[in-house]
């Protein structure tokens, strides 16, 4: 799949949102109505393709900001660390003072 998602065995309709999302990454400019309306038949909503479409912008956004800022990526173990704490309690944080 991470070398081409179209032979993959991926089911039809996520290979119909990468491929929507392949063009937001490289033709964002010429999507057209029926490009939408295309992944919309394969079965997503118009809110699943505005996530996936801001999902995408992000990632384009905060890879190219730590490109040009430097930032360096986290040791392996703080991977694994972060990796044991979303195991151990999910996304959803409890910060001090919540009830």
């Amino acid at each position: 799949m991470l070398t081409d998602y179209r032979a993959s065995r991926l089911a039809d309709q996520e290979k119909a949102l990468f491929a929507f999302i392949d063009q937001v990454n490289h033709t964002s400019n010429q999507i057209r109505q029926e490009d939408v309306d295309e992944v919309k038949r394969a079965g997503w909503t118009d809110e699943a393709i505005y996530d996936a479409i801001t999902v995408c912008c992000l990632f384009n956004f905060y890879n190219r900001w730590i490109d040009a800022t430097g930032v360096h990526d986290m040791p392996a173990s703080a991977y694994e660390l972060s990796g044991q704490r979303l195991r151990a309690h999910g996304y959803q944080t409890k910060w001090k003072g919540d009830k």
